[in-house]
This record gives C-alpha cells, sequence and structure tokens, in this order.
C-alpha cells in the first residue's frame, strides 16, 4: 500500500497543509519547510493501489524534466520524492489562479489577446531555447508572477532532447489535450517544437473569439479532422478582429508544421509588430475551405503518415533565429553598410529561415522625441525608415521576415540592448569605423552591445586601407 498524502502530513521535512487543486493525475498541496520561507507547493500523482502506467511513467518524466529548467516562464524546484515511500515535487508556489478563467470568459479584448499571447510565446520560447517541447500547452498549464511573466507547469507529457522520452519508449496512443493538440501529435510524433506553436495558435484563436478553432472533441478520432479540415476563420465570428492577428492565428494553425512559425520567438514578434506583418490570403477569408478543398486536402492526407520534423529543438531554433542588424545610414558609413549587408546574405545561405530585424537609432537628447527634424527640415525618422528599406533591397528576403524598425534614445547602445532583449533576438550585427571620432563614437556603442547583450554579437569593422579610402 503506498503512502497517500493528507493534510498534516510530513514527508523528508515538508508538511502538508490543505489540498489546493485536485486534477485527474494529480494532487496540488500546500506545504511548509522550514528551511524554506516561501510559499510552497506539492504535486503528488494519483496512483491508485494497482499500476497506473501513463501515470507512473508521466510523473517519472516530470521529475526528470523540471529540475533541470531554470528561469523566470517555469516554477523553481526545492524538492523531489522517489516512488518507495510517496512520489512528489514541490516547487515555489506561483501566486493567483491559471488562465483557464481568462480562456473560459473569452473573447477578450484586442490590447488583451496581443499582450497575453506575445507572453505566452515568449514563456514556450525560454522553454524550446531549454531543449524542452511541452506538448500539452493550454490555459490551465499557465500561471502568471505578479511581474507579469507567464509561468508554465505540468511536464508530465513533455520531451526533453537530451534524456529519454518515456513515453515514446512505452506508449503508441497520442496523448494530449484534444482542442489545442497538433496534428503531428496525432500522427504519434513527438519530436517538433512547431506543434507547442499550434497550440498557442489554438489558444489565441480560442482568446479573441472565446471558441475553439476545431471544437472540443472528447475522443481520439475528432482530433483526426484537423489534419485536412481548416477552422473558420476567426474574422467570420469576430468582424472587428484586425486582418494581422488573423494572419498569426491561421499561420499558426497550419496543418503542415514547416508552413508555422518556425520559433515561438518570431510568433512573438509579430505580435508585438502588428504594422510589418505580411498579410496573405489567410488575412482574407471569411469562411472556411470548400467541400472540393478539403475532399482534395483529405485525399492527400489519408496517405500522410508524418511530417519533416527537426533533429533536435535546438537545430530548429539555430535554423529560424532572429537577427538585429544595427545600421547605420549616415554618408561616411556607406562602405561598412555595405559590408553589413554582404554579411547578412552570406549568413542566409546557411540559415535560409532567419529573420532579420533592420534597426536604426536616431541618437537624441532627450527621449520620446515625437518629430525629430534633420538639418533639411525632413522628419527624420520616416527618412530613416526610408534608408533602411532601401538599404536592404540587395537581401532576397521575403517581406515577412524583414521588418525595419527606428529606434530613438539618448544611449544607442541601451536601444539596440532593449530592443534584442525585449524581441528575443538570437544575434545582433553591427559595424565599427576604424579611426577618427567616428570610430571612438561607434566603437563604444559597439563595446556596450557586446559587453551586455544576451545574446551573441559580431561586430564588422573596415580594414584600414578601406576605411582610409572611406574617410
Amino acid at each position: 500500500m503506498r503512502t497517500r498524502p493528507q493534510t498534516g502530513m510530513e514527508i523528508d521535512g515538508f508538511t502538508l497543509g490543505e489540498k489546493l487543486h485536485e486534477g485527474g493525475f494529480a494532487t496540488i498541496w500546500d506545504v511548509t519547510h522550514a528551511l524554506y520561507r516561501t510559499p510552497l507547493v506539492m504535486k503528488v500523482p494519483k496512483i491508485m493501489d494497482g499500476d497506473d502506467g501513463p501515470t507512473i511513467v508521466g510523473f517519472e518524466v516530470e521529475q526528470m524534466i523540471l529540475p533541470r529548467l531554470t528561469g523566470v516562464h517555469v516554477p523553481r524546484v526545492v524538492g523531489v520524492g522517489d516512488f518507495t515511500a510517496m512520489p512528489y515535487i514541490v516547487t515555489e508556489r506561483i501566486p493567483g489562479d491559471s488562465m483557464l478563467k481568462l480562456f473560459l470568459d473569452a473573447p477578450s479584448p484586442l490590447s488583451e489577446v496581443i499582450e497575453l499571447g506575445a507572453r505566452m510565446a515568449a514563456a514556450v520560447h525560454d522553454l524550446h531555447r531549454q531543449h524542452v517541447i511541452h506538448l500539452d500547452l493550454k490555459p490551465e498549464n499557465f500561471l502568471q508572477r505578479p511581474t507579469g511573466e507567464m509561468v508554465l507547469v505540468d511536464y508530465g507529457l513533455s520531451r526533453h532532447d537530451q534524456i529519454p522520452d518515456l513515453l515514446a519508449e512505452e506508449f503508441t496512443i497520442p496523448m494530449g489535450t484534444f482542442p489545442y493538440i497538433a496534428p503531428e501529435q496525432y500522427l504519434r510524433s513527438r519530436i517538433d517544437p512547431r506543434s507547442d506553436i499550434f497550440a498557442l495558435g489554438a489558444m489565441l484563436y480560442q482568446l479573441a473569439t472565446g471558441k475553439y478553432p476545431f471544437g472540443k472533441p472528447e475522443k481520439l478520432r475528432g482530433v483526426k479532422k484537423r489534419l485536412w479540415r481548416d477552422p473558420v476563420p476567426p474574422r467570420a465570428l469576430v468582424p472587428d478582429l484586425p486582418e494581422w492577428l488573423q494572419e498569426i492565428i491561421l499561420r499558426a494553425l497550419e496543418v503542415d508544421p514547416a508552413r508555422r512559425y518556425q520559433t515561438a520567438a518570431q510568433m512573438m514578434f509579430d505580435l508585438t509588430h502588428p504594422t510589418q506583418v505580411k498579410l496573405t490570403d489567410r488575412a482574407a477569408k471569411l469562411q472556411q475551405d470548400g467541400f472540393g478543398t478539403v475532399f482534395r486536402r483529405w485525399r492527400k492526407m489519408r496517405r500522410v503518415k508524418g511530417f519533416a520534423a527537426p533533429a533536435s529543438v535546438q537545430s530548429q531554433i539555430s535554423r529560424a533565429p532572429i537577427m538585429l542588424v544595427a545600421v547605420d545610414l549616415s554618408h561616411e558609413m556607406e562602405r561598412l553598410a555595405d559590408q553589413l549587408r554582404l554579411n547578412v546574405q552570406r549568413m542566409l545561405v546557411t540559415e535560409p529561415d532567419m529573420r532579420v530585424a533592420c534597426v536604426n537609432v536616431i541618437k537624441t537628447h532627450r527621449m520620446a522625441i515625437d518629430n525629430v527634424l534633420d538639418d533639411e527640415g525632413n522628419h527624420m525618422h520616416v527618412s530613416r525608415l526610408v534608408g533602411l528599406k532601401h538599404w536592404a533591397e540587395g537581401i532576397d528576403l521575403g517581406e515577412d521576415r524583414l521588418t525595419y524598425t527606428v529606434l530613438e534614445n539618448t544611449d544607442p547602445a541601451a536601444a539596440i540592448i532593449d530592443y534584442a532583449r525585449h524581441n528575443h533576438v538570437d544575434h545582433i550585427l553591427m559595424g565599427a569605423r576604424g579611426h577618427s571620432t567616428t570610430r571612438r563614437y561607434l566603437g563604444s556603442v559597439s563595446s556596450q552591445v557586446v559587453a551586455e547583450s544576451h545574446c551573441s554579437v559580431t561586430v564588422i569593422r573596415l580594414r584600414e586601407t578601406e576605411d582610409s579610402a572611406a574617410a
């Protein structure tokens, strides 16, 4: 007979308080420990006296994965108990409830859909960067810190690139929450991080419309239909929904993972830069595909056994990074700007799914200047934006993966660093001159960016002969 949790029970120094939640597979308890002052919770699997294979294996998976994770988007683990007495995981207690009630009250205001969607995507991207695919994203598994960051919980169905996938080894049936499960999960794939992007798209759809994109099937065969049946376009349910948001949602819900966002960071980027979202036929749809289209898709999909998947989560992120290119558009920096463009073109050969964010910084003497004019009286922000687009003309990249931003800041380096951090940029490419006062100015900027950025940085410097010829 296994030990069962109950109020007042003590195990490994943890004292159980009240039961906070009871789900289908586990109970959550308030616990205290003499060594910890912060609020804690204990998760205990609901294991009957007989064998309960999926619950046992899923909890073992969570015990292996969760202690490996760090950062604000995951709960901090303080204790783990094995199956000899009573299995458990003790973590910090995130105050407040999950996002479930918010989703049940949907549709939500547009601003809330955008903000929440971006923060959820940021959490998922952070998880993927730590080699984990969640595979059971749903509103109940998102909590929110008082500081605003989303926290992902419940890793019983997750997959970690660097440890054995016990669930795949012992069970062949698809697992997940049916309203959010991706088509490739139905086909028994557990190796594609873009499955989490599909779930994000389904949740955005629900938050924006108050409806599930594919209904709420209770049996697995109801999931199969999403291999060929597209959802009702969100704007058919909410006419005021902007086309760019429908573009993002329907792109995330594409059947083939190759047609979705390739990383959660790219999805978050579009949510926070709506004016630069490239609109396709998806944005204008107001009804589902017709019978003929669906029938042809059904004939094709009934023969599909799976979709091409990346070798690992990290390889997918590396294959589709976001790169910030800081471009100086002044005349004396023209040759250096040409070198930056040449380097972008070379990098696109090896990373064809890369997204390029072209950035220029206007150095101001005070913050938040709305009407910065140059010496000729032209609006500097507009002219710099035009200049960025002209600079990027030689880059062979679709407009959906090439964006332009002009920043205004008293500190150019801080502007670049903040932009990179907020947009989960993977790499910064920038230039530095080789001599004179310009060198001192740009050199200090590039040095600060290298020292303080949370991502890799490449600094391009002209050779002295080239630099002198350009002066």
